[in-house]
């Protein structure tokens, strides 16, 4: 473990390769979309829903799919003919974005070549001029691949997901509820809930406070770890909210909370009971429950020991490696154009498991163990258990593909990981008090609020890599809003 710290810097920044968000464009693009079939109307309707298509459903959240799908009637040609839809749809809109980038591209190296041969030539307001089109150029370019890359693959994988639901949910339902008749739901893997706190789930929590300790070290030294939120009362909230967590988990080790200021929507734990959350979680969270889903989530992530398990499977070359092309990144501008402070954006084991998980052969299982742990342990604490699920869903859909994208293409599949959380929600017992929210986070919020404002604000105003010049006009603001379904990304005509 004395490589540690180098090791997680590295992976630290390997995340960059993966985000990166600008907003400004110019110029309109022209783009087709392919005719999508008519959906089939629904024959059997709820008085809970309004959807009369199947495409329809696919709007909505995975809360209410899991209560609407075992009440749906669609036909396997329906779920047949909505699957090719989306994957003409996938592939339309991934080339559409593509050609923009090429067209942005094009674009920006005539503006350059311009540049070049008027340079002794022009005064300086017409170069600055040119700066200010090549420099939109380049982020309108960026944006576009990034889109393409990452970004909309993810939004079709979503509503992929959610068909998936719809058609096999309600047979898997079934199956639970079999389970859960006849007792063989105990059998699970840590399925004795009722030991919490007794239990021993990876043995030598307390040998990784020391890699844990290091580690935030390093990430100091290398001004990788964001500014500390400067607010006793915020810090106190979450702080509490955090131990009654840990109270009622597996933890055995202290846990050490920070609250980070940054606008990422991410938590992340570091080795041996370091846990930090961004600003921007909290910004996102619609209620208590859900904050502590999400820190549950973090806490089983230490205490199955994920950290440990997966520096074993890192070798200093790979390290080396993703420095160096990281290093050459930032360098250039590239997407290290939004701050430093992003490097965290999905953070080591964190809400985003930040590890080049190919290069470290680790499986995605590690995700769907601390997912398990963090619902069981909101639930012991006495939260709503469905927290974690309600915000999980609000990164695929509310939040909007440009902030979930890393972040769920790094992890289990959609279906995987939410039918996993709602099956273990429905193995607990119940109860009939949870808690899901409270006076103090409604507290919090408002202190939040001007604190996000202003820090934003000055975030915005600070010098960027990828746009230099100042003083340009500013950047016209994409149509979609997050929440918005990806067809109208693929479909605006104001771009």
């Amino acid at each position: 473990m004395k490589d540690f710290g180098r090791s997680l810097t590295a992976q630290v920044l390997s995340l960059l390769l993966l985000f990166g968000l600008c907003v400004s464009r110019s110029e309109p693009i022209p783009q087709q979309q392919p005719q999508r079939p008519a959906p089939a109307v629904r024959r059997k309707m709820s008085p809970a829903d309004n959807c009369r298509t199947l495409h329809c459903y696919l709007n909505k959240s995975y809360v209410d799919l899991f209560e609407l799908s075992p009440h749906l009637e669609f036909s396997p040609s329906e779920i047949a003919a909505e699957k090719r839809a989306l994957q003409e749809g996938r592939a339309s809109c991934i080339g559409e974005f593509k050609a923009r980038a090429k067209q942005y591209n094009d674009k920006m190296q005539q503006e350059q070549k311009q540049l070049k041969l008027v340079s002794a030539k022009v005064g300086n307001a017409q170069r600055h001029n040119l700066h200010c089109d090549i420099q939109n150029y380049r982020a309108q370019k960026t944006e576009a691949a990034l889109l393409a890359g990452h970004g909309i693959p993810t939004a079709y994988d979503n509503m992929e997901a959610k068909l998936q639901l719809i058609q096999e949910w309600p047979a898997e339902r079934r199956k639970i509820l079999a389970e859960i008749q006849d007792g063989s739901y105990n059998n699970r893997r840590w399925g004795d809930t009722k030991d919490i706190g007794f239990r021993e789930i990876a043995p030598g929590q307390e040998k990784d406070i020391k890699a844990g300790q290091d580690a935030i070290k390093e990430m100091k030294m290398r001004g990788l770890m964001p500014h500390e939120l400067d607010n006793k009362d915020i810090d106190n909230y979450v702080d509490n909210v955090a131990q009654r967590v840990a109270q009622h988990s597996d933890l055995h080790v202290p846990l050490h909370v920070t609250v980070l200021d940054t606008k990422e929507i991410n938590a992340f734990a570091l080795p041996g009971g370091y846990l930090f959350v961004e600003r921007g979680l909290l910004d996102a969270a619609d209620d208590e429950s859900e904050l502590a889903g999400v820190l549950g989530h973090e806490i089983g992530h230490v205490v199955a020991r994920h950290s440990h398990k997966l520096m074993r499977r890192a070798t200093f070359a790979d390290i080396f490696m993703q420095s160096a092309e990281l290093a050459a990144i930032i360098a250039t501008g590239g997407v290290a154009s939004i701050g430093m402070a992003y490097a965290l954006e999905y953070g080591f084991n964190g809400l985003g498991l930040l590890l080049d998980l190919k290069l470290l052969g680790v499986s995605r299982e590690y995700e769907l163990e601390a997912d398990q742990l963090g619902i069981q342990y909101a639930w012991n604490s006495g939260y709503d258990p469905t927290g974690f699920i309600r915000f999980s869903d609000k990164m695929a859909t509310k939040v909007g593909y440009a902030r979930g994208m890393s972040w769920f293409r790094t992890h289990p599949p959609f279906y995987e990981r939410m039918v996993d959380g709602e099956r273990e929600i429905m193995f607990l017992p119940k109860k009939s008090d949870y808690l899901m929210q409270t006076s103090e986070f409604e507290q919090m919020k408002k202190t939040l609020a001007p604190i996000s404002a202003k820090s934003d604000k000055e975030q915005k105003d600070k010098p960027s890599l990828l746009m230099p010049e100042k003083g340009c006009p500013a950047p016209q603001i994409a149509s979609y809003k997050p929440g918005e379904p990806i067809d109208k990304v693929c479909a605006s005509k104001a771009w």
